[in-house]
């Protein structure tokens, strides 16, 4: 029986993806993984159906359920949160771009349960030599093995409690953004709970692989600024 709901958004990026739910088959607990196909190409689409049952996961394709264009974080979450509160299970969120330990998942599930009020529980993002990473670049060097924080968490791999989704309504949420880490993480804060980083339990981040163009940051600055704000892309 599943101890957890883990959701992972693809759009594209089939290797990282498939990297991503290989290594969630692989953990030390039972979870119920789904992977929410947003409008991928044609070719990423049917290897995503060919792979499902031999590595183990669910798969809905955003195009059964909407028209609106990529991303569509929001309502990810929401029909997310919707199995999460049948099924009395927490729900996980691990990016396309993420490869958890075995241990992973059962080490934050342990951690939620033992902290009655954690809202958001998150891993520490690492390179493939194991230093601190974007979107965790603000908490290197740092030596606790577990973090409170009311700064804002990424969803890179990020718990979302049971008791917090129970306590906020995901369909609250602003249809004119496109991500929603700093918005929860802020909201669980509101409402009483505690956010934690575990620097303990650390997952491999590949930066942006799920969405190549974000790259852009790094290689052409002006040009991502252009797409991020001219054309309204990656809206927070």
């Amino acid at each position: 029986m599943a101890e957890v709901i883990v959701i992972t958004p693809v759009k594209n990026s089939i290797e990282t993806t498939l990297d991503t739910a290989r290594a969630i088959a692989a953990s030390s607990v039972n979870v119920r993984h789904v992977i929410f196909n947003d409008f991928s190409t044609e070719e990423t689409k049917q290897k995503l159906e060919e792979e499902k049952n031999q590595i183990g996961y669910e798969l809905i394709h955003i195009e059964d359920l909407t028209d609106h264009p990529s991303p569509n974080y929001k309502l990810v979450l929401q029909v997310s949160q919707k199995k999460g509160l049948e099924s009395k299970l927490p729900v996980l969120v691990v990016e396309s771009d993420v490869v958890v330990k075995t241990n992973t998942i059962s080490d934050i599930l342990n951690f939620q349960l033992a902290q009655k009020k954690s809202g958001l529980v998150g891993s520490v993002t690492v390179d493939e030599k194991g230093n601190v990473n974007f979107p965790y670049l603000k908490f290197k060097g740092v030596k606790e093995s577990v973090i409170s924080t009311q700064r804002s968490l990424s969803f890179c791999c990020t718990l979302f409690t049971l008791p917090f989704l129970e306590a906020f309504d995901f369909a609250g949420l602003d249809e004119a953004k496109d991500w929603y880490d700093t918005f929860i993480s802020k909201k669980a804060i509101e409402l009483g709970f505690e956010n934690y980083v575990l620097m303990n339990a650390p997952v491999w981040h590949r930066p942006h692989a799920s969405r190549p163009w974000k790259q852009l940051k790094y290689s052409n600055p002006l040009k991502y600024y252009f797409l991020k704000f001219w054309k309204g892309l990656d809206k927070i």
